[in-house]
């Protein structure tokens, strides 16, 4: 599985709790987008969500509605491996 994503801003972003920052690139918002993909890669391997993982995607979902963005997926790419939260139903 292949992923492609056009670079039109950059920012850091706290995970909430964590003290840990997830460095985005937001696609989509500046261009009128009304459904998201969230993708990311765990570089050690291990495609599982994490407790952050899990909490900033609600994060971004309710910040989503409200302005009119699904989230329809968020996927995690670790290696020939990956876990996709619709098909769990976590989004």
């Amino acid at each position: 599985m292949r992923f492609a994503a056009s670079r039109t801003a950059t920012g850091e972003i706290a995970a909430p709790g964590s003290g840990s920052f997830i460095r985005s690139r937001v696609v989509g918002v500046g261009i009128g987008a009304t459904q998201i993909i969230i993708a990311h890669n765990h570089p050690a391997g291990d495609p599982e969500p994490s407790a952050d993982d899990l909490a900033m995607t609600k994060r971004l979902a309710t910040v989503g509605k409200t302005v009119g963005i699904e989230v329809i997926d968020h996927i995690i790419v670790a290696g020939e491996e990956f876990v996709s939260f619709k098909e769990r139903g976590l989004v």
